[in-house]
């Protein structure tokens, strides 16, 4: 039972905790709902600051989740700037920086997660760079045009959605790019090396030089600044910029302080919930890129990092918290837009995970759909520059159904007559 004097605190300024937030107001909460960010800046959505404002084609404030006063409208109660320090279970309370301690009747950790860092000389740097925080694309988009007006170079550690997002921005000012990458193709470890030369084409295509098979091993500079990067193989690579996109670490600290359970990182990480993203604790939930959530639908525990997760997640764990029967079952899926390509990927496959792709469409044009099978189920879905197919998409994967390739592949047929119907 919720009632007005009860206290729900989000702890996390990003998306997964406003939406958060919105969905314990629009559910009839009437208590207080206390959101904590240790950014100075309202809570904002993170794919602008690889696309739309990174490139310079969205204003800053495109960004933001609301205006400024939906805040004091909704009577949420923001927090910015202050970090959270410790959480004590026993007298169910956070503590902030300041020493302020706010009681809690309910928690939501939407922590997040940050950047992981290379352990190489050079990375103190000027010039070296992480993509997670507006602050971060704020310097980097400044950083971006300097090097496309100035002729420079920008070396990328790593062929994942961020650093591939941002080469493209970079040469959309002019810059030179250079990507480093271990694997041989860039997002190997999400849609496999059948998938990961499209996009080495597509980059190549606009410019973008490739080091496959190679990491950094050095940061070169002089008086403080970017110089050059070097590889483990013994190349050095001319550069004024150097962007470390090489994954993000879920933000545990708080959670593995308190006691909480954790998932191991070999297994993905983050703070293990349940279906209805209840922690260890049944009174402290978990949301978003920090939350490795058992999946009913998928049948494994899985840690997502993208928009789709956070927005739904927070929704998922605000009404979990209100005593709601709810189920965080929703198939993963997230989008890129690079150069005139754009993509949208809906389900879980990973190499090692399924058995064939089948592609629908022409790839040669870049105007295709691909699907991970195993055992003839669909896995996931990629369209690219096909569009309004998402929902069919996702229906393939929720069916779990065994569908014929051939009529997969065939684009006289309708996605929707290729799950099969009792």
């Amino acid at each position: 039972m919720v009632d007005a004097d009860q206290t729900f605190v989000i702890v996390g300024g990003g998306l997964a905790g406003v939406k958060a937030a919105e969905t314990l107001r629009a559910e009839g909460f009437n208590g207080r709902v206390i959101l904590i960010g240790d950014e100075v800046d309202p809570p904002y959505e993170r794919p602008p600051l690889s696309k739309g404002y990174l490139t310079g084609k969205e204003p800053r404030e495109h960004a933001f989740v609301h205006e400024s006063a939906w805040y004091a409208e909704n009577d949420v109660e923001l927090h910015l700037g202050q970090p959270v320090t410790s959480i004590d279970r026993a007298t169910r309370s956070v503590r902030l920086g300041d020493g302020t301690t706010i009681r809690y009747d309910k928690l939501l950790l939407a922590t997040g997660s940050e950047p992981r860092r290379l352990d190489i000389p050079g990375t103190d740097l000027a010039g070296v760079h992480h993509l997670r925080r507006l602050a971060h694309a704020d310097l980097l988009q400044g950083t971006l045009a300097a090097l496309g007006r100035d002729n420079g170079h920008l070396v990328v550690a790593g062929a994942g959605w961020i650093g591939l997002e941002v080469a493209a921005a970079a040469r959309g000012y002019g810059a030179e790019v250079t990507v480093v990458e271990p694997a041989p193709t860039p997002l190997h470890q999400v849609i496999g090396p059948e998938l990961g030369q499209l996009f080495a084409d597509l980059h190549a295509g606009h410019g973008v030089r490739f080091h496959f098979g190679t990491r950094l091993s050095e940061i070169v500079g002089q008086d403080g600044m970017v110089l050059a990067a070097r590889t483990d193989d013994g190349d050095e690579h001319p550069a004024h910029a150097v962007l470390v996109a090489v994954g993000a670490a879920p933000c545990t600290a708080l959670a593995e302080n308190a006691g909480l359970a954790l998932v191991d990182r070999a297994h993905g990480g983050g703070i293990a919930v349940d279906a209805s993203l209840r922690t260890s604790d049944p009174d402290i939930h978990a949301a978003g890129d920090v939350a490795a959530a058992e999946h009913p639908l998928l049948r494994t525990r899985l840690r997502v990092e993208h928009w789709a997760n956070a927005r739904a997640g927070g929704s998922t764990a605000a009404r979990a918290m209100l005593g709601r029967d709810v189920s965080h079952d929703r198939v993963p899926y997230f989008f890129s837009d690079q150069y005139d390509l754009g993509m949208e990927y809906s389900g879980w496959a990973p190499p090692g995970t399924y058995d064939q792709v089948v592609l629908r469409g022409d790839v040669g044009k870049r105007e295709f759909i691909a699907f991970w099978l195993k055992d003839r189920r669909v896995l996931a879905g990629m369209n690219v520059n096909v569009w309004d197919v998402t929902p069919a998409i996702q229906e393939l994967i929720r069916s779990g159904a065994p569908v014929d390739p051939e009529a997969l592949a065939d684009p006289s047929t309708p996605l929707a007559a290729v799950v099969p119907r009792p």
